[in-house]
């Protein structure tokens, strides 16, 4: 309802402040036509070749008739409909005056020629890339959404149509996307950056119907990012001030200031390494290191990563990612993107190059980069988090052959009495590629959350979506030149682990054998005759009802 009365008073605001033939114009120079074409003068170069000047009215009243079903009433796909279309809008012009009788007899016999496709075979395509470049020439080189649409500008991206189309297939299977309600998909939105240069190669922001310039799931959302922050908040300025991989992180319950966060499973093993902490996703070592190294080194790092703050993400529950706001997919792959590169984020984007239809450059991208961390403490966030795809919560997205690592996060429903999760993220990236999925319903409620957890969920759809965008290209490993002291004590570590298994598998296999040696001893005792007398008794008392305290 609300809805309702803001469109009305934006509508009643329009026509106070122009004139009905000036709305019209707006109208036609933003409107959709199909095959790509945005805006009148776009579609009359796409359809007929020409300048809008030149179109016949028969041609006028084709683009016209297009705008009700651009797809449907195609004339390159759907030649017939589009003409029988055409000859409904010549009537109506007709009827109302707009044209003669002689004048519709000679724009209905007209033969429409539609120009024969050119050489863009992507016109159409990908249309929350689309959206996003709009948005960033809009905000970062101050052009109009005209300018861009039917300017006649040539813009150059970081556009990689392979992995774009990569993208598009994953979200298009509904099989990897948990079921919806009849009023609600699973929504979800995802971004691949190029780490060394800050491309945006791919880009998704939502499942369904896509509307122009409507809400982009993978720039614009803002949402909590769960346990996929700790790298972020926690683990970069806690080996900055000098922990290390392998040093012990307090494990048992605990209140700070009466914050007490909780381990997802309810366990608490009183001491763990950091490594187990970052591949297990544990709540409270996260936000006892945080304390320990200071809450101002947490909010200073995610600084250095671009992270939006609020001052209400000033408090220690920022280790797991409590914020007022949130981030978005493209924001979280930009923070990780300073790991794969050394410590050094380069800032996303999309546009590389922009020329006017004389050829001239108009504006170009001039990089960014920010020093986050060294080269030393990125290989080490790394380090951990490949084990989080290898032996943690992020196993379901390894992808056979290639080096992967990245982080899950999730944040639970708020309403109590619910087992349920909000969002679901996994953030990660091959030496390559950085990618960020998010997943969720756009409004949350009793009826609308998610049952799975993201290590279940968000993470295979992670690993589809990175397979495909990286099929047919080298697999490389992650180089860690300053990590020899940590493998050794990781294979330490893990020589420990099987050890312990072993202990645990041979103690359990004891007791087992134990409890069969009793039950078969117990079998093989006469009974008493005490017992068999007992037993008589009970014999003789079937069939009685007797009271039960």
């Amino acid at each position: 309802m609300r809805r309702k009365w803001e469109e009305w008073f934006i509508a009643k605001k329009i026509e106070q402040t122009y004139s009905k033939k000036k709305i019209l114009e707006m109208y036609v120079n933003r409107v959709y036509f199909g095959e790509g074409a945005w805006g009148i003068k776009k579609a009359a170069e796409t359809y007929f070749g020409k300048d809008v000047s030149e179109l016949t009215v028969s041609e006028s009243a084709l683009l016209a008739g297009l705008i009700k079903a651009p797809s449907a009433l195609s004339p390159v796909r759907h030649y017939e409909e589009a003409i029988a279309r055409r000859n409904i809008v010549l009537q109506l012009m007709k009827e109302q005056g707009y044209i003669d009788e002689q004048t519709f007899l000679r724009a209905r016999q007209e033969k429409i020629i539609i120009q024969k496709e050119k050489e863009d075979p992507y016109k159409g395509k990908y249309p929350y890339y689309v959206d996003h470049l709009i948005q960033e020439a809009i905000e970062r080189y101050h052009l109009t959404q005209k300018e861009v649409l039917s300017g006649g500008l040539h813009i150059y991206t970081e556009l990689n149509p392979r992995m774009q189309e990569a993208l598009e297939t994953v979200y298009q299977n509904d099989a990897l996307f948990p079921k919806g309600t009849d009023d609600q998909l699973v929504q979800s939105g995802a971004v691949l950056l190029d780490p060394k240069t800050g491309g945006i190669k791919a880009l998704i922001g939502g499942r369904g119907e896509h509307v122009f310039r409507g809400f982009n799931r993978a720039t614009q959302l803002k949402r909590q990012p769960g346990s996929a922050m700790k790298p972020l908040a926690v683990y970069t300025p806690a080996l900055e001030q000098g922990y290390h991989i392998f040093d012990e992180l307090k494990d048992e319950p605990m209140e700070f200031d009466g914050y007490r966060p909780e381990n997802y499973d309810h366990t608490y093993r009183g001491s763990v390494t950091m490594y187990e902490a970052v591949i297990h996703s544990l709540n409270v070592p996260a936000v006892w290191l945080l304390d320990q190294i200071g809450l101002e080194k947490g909010i200073d790092a995610l600084q250095r990563f671009g992270i939006p703050l609020e001052k209400e993400d000033h408090y220690l529950g920022i280790a797991l990612g409590g914020m007022k706001q949130g981030v978005s997919p493209l924001q979280m792959a930009e923070a990780y993107s300073a790991f794969p590169n050394n410590g050094v984020r380069k800032e996303a984007h999309i546009i590389t190059k922009i020329v006017d239809q004389n050829g001239n450059e108009m504006a170009k991208w001039e990089p960014h980069d920010v020093r986050v961390t060294s080269k030393e403490v990125a290989q080490k966030i790394t380090f951990m988090l490949e084990g989080v795809v290898k032996e943690g919560t992020g196993k379901l997205a390894r992808i056979p052959g290639r080096a992967l690592a990245g982080k899950t996060g999730s944040t639970q429903f708020p309403l109590d009495g619910v087992n349920g999760v909000k969002d679901q993220w996994m953030v990660g990236y091959t030496p390559q590629l950085v990618g960020a999925v998010w997943l969720g319903y756009d409004h949350t409620d009793e009826r609308h959350y998610l049952q799975t957890t993201s290590s279940q969920t968000v993470a295979v759809i992670f690993k589809e979506i990175m397979e495909k965008a990286l099929e047919g290209t080298p697999s490389q490993p992650f180089a860690y030149p300053a990590l020899k002291k940590e493998k050794k004590q990781w294979q330490q570590w893990h020589r420990q682990k099987k050890e312990e298994e072993k202990r645990k598998k041979e103690e359990e296999r004891k007791k087992h054998e134990h409890g069969l040696k009793e039950k078969r001893e117990k079998e093989k005792r006469p009974h008493h005759p005490h017992e068999k007398h007992e037993k008589k008794h009970k014999e003789k008392g079937k069939g009685h009802k007797h009271d039960h305290d």
